[in-house]
């Protein structure tokens, strides 16, 4: 990110299939009341104009002109190009539609647009869970520092986006980060998302021998399984312990290949006392093979970074010094590799839009 710049303003959007909400961030704050518009999303041409119109009203707000436009919007698209595709929220959205140029034309300046998941790492990593880490790592005297981190999204869907060493990690087509296509390891026809999301917790709650209504949501779930409802406790229990199940077997394969922190966000998040052991069971688990010895999963041990007492006794019982040979010198010695995994520090929300903001600094 272009620190001398942080000064700059950039005009934001929450972009919902009911609601667009914008905004404008400058020194990784608000600084304007949002403005609130509904999305139209049965019209193109009054959904455009809605999200010109609400970029205006918020430009009327500011005391100097905005530098920029960045924010985060549904796929499938071309984000590169900002061309957003066939969106299923967004129905008016069919065969391509040039969103991003269309507000540079009007605007006159710069619009980037990605997809929220790769926003959420992007404002954990720079403002958000990667920093207050590594600030609590030097408090406790260690010299090791995280530069990577996978930010993870479960609610509707399965979302992910990758940031390595302070840039968001794109690919060459803008489409890395996209674990909801994983392989499911409950059912190898299914992709990932099927166990991972708001509707596998529902249907979970169902197999398991949940009574389901219309209108049944994971929050309802959830507040069976913590006795502030009534219902099958049990089985809404169950219904996390599987999502933690498959969270964990899924992440594992995205731990393998980036070697990075995980932040989680989303609405499904606030669940995380009910899946995370089962999770973080899955993710320090180990290979069954013919010889009969297990083979760990990750080389790497995964931690709990919302247990701070765990974060602590950890680094103390991994923070050592080992002696050169033939020397009176002593260096560094991590004997376990180790990464962590949290829930979003920011909230989800404010992730999103501090990663737009991020993102249009590191551009421009």
């Amino acid at each position: 990110m272009n620190q001398k710049r942080e000064n700059i303003t950039v005009l934001t959007l929450d972009a919902g299939g009911t609601n667009f909400v914008f905004s404008a961030i400058s020194n990784a704050k608000e600084i304007v009341k949002p403005v609130a518009l509904p999305s139209n999303a049965h019209d193109l041409e009054l959904c455009l104009k809605t999200i010109v119109n609400g970029f205006e009203l918020v430009k009327k707000q500011l005391q100097v002109n905005p530098e920029a436009i960045s924010f985060a919007f549904p796929g499938p698209a071309d984000y590169i190009n900002g061309v957003i595709g066939d969106l299923g929220n967004l129905p008016a959205f069919r065969g391509g539609v040039a969103l991003g140029p269309m507000l540079e034309e009007h605007f006159q300046i710069p619009a980037y647009i990605n997809n929220d998941g790769d926003l959420f790492a992007y404002g954990e990593a720079m403002f958000g869970l990667l920093p207050k880490l590594n600030q609590q790592l030097q408090n406790l005297g260690t010299k090791k520092q995280f530069h990577n981190l996978i930010g993870i999204t479960l609610g509707t869907g399965f979302g992910g986006g990758l940031v390595r060493n302070n840039e968001i990690w794109l690919g060459d087509n803008g489409a890395a980060g996209e674990v909801w296509l994983l392989r499911s390891a409950a059912d190898n026809g299914l992709f990932a998302e099927e166990n991972i999301s708001a509707r596998a917790v529902i249907s979970a709650y169902k197999n398991e021998g949940g009574e389901i209504h219309n209108g049944i949501s994971p929050q309802d779930i959830y507040h069976i399984a913590t006795g502030k409802a009534k219902g099958n406790q049990k089985a809404a229990i169950e219904s996390f312990t599987k999502l933690g199940n498959a969270l964990g077997l899924a992440m594992a394969e995205v731990i393998t290949l980036i070697d990075g922190l995980v932040v989680i966000g989303g609405g499904l998040a606030n669940a995380a006392h009910l899946f995370f052991p089962e999770m973080l069971k899955q993710l320090n688990g180990s290979y069954n093979i013919t010889n009969g010895n297990p083979v760990k999963r990750l080389e790497s041990q995964v931690i709990n970074l919302d247990d701070v007492n765990m974060l602590s006794e950890f680094v103390k019982s991994n923070n050592s010094l080992v002696k050169l040979p033939f020397s009176d010198t002593y260096v560094n010695y991590n004997p376990t590799k180790w990464v962590g995994v949290g829930t979003s520090v920011l909230g989800t929300s404010k992730a999103i839009a501090l990663g737009a903001y991020a993102f249009a600094l590191n551009k421009i």
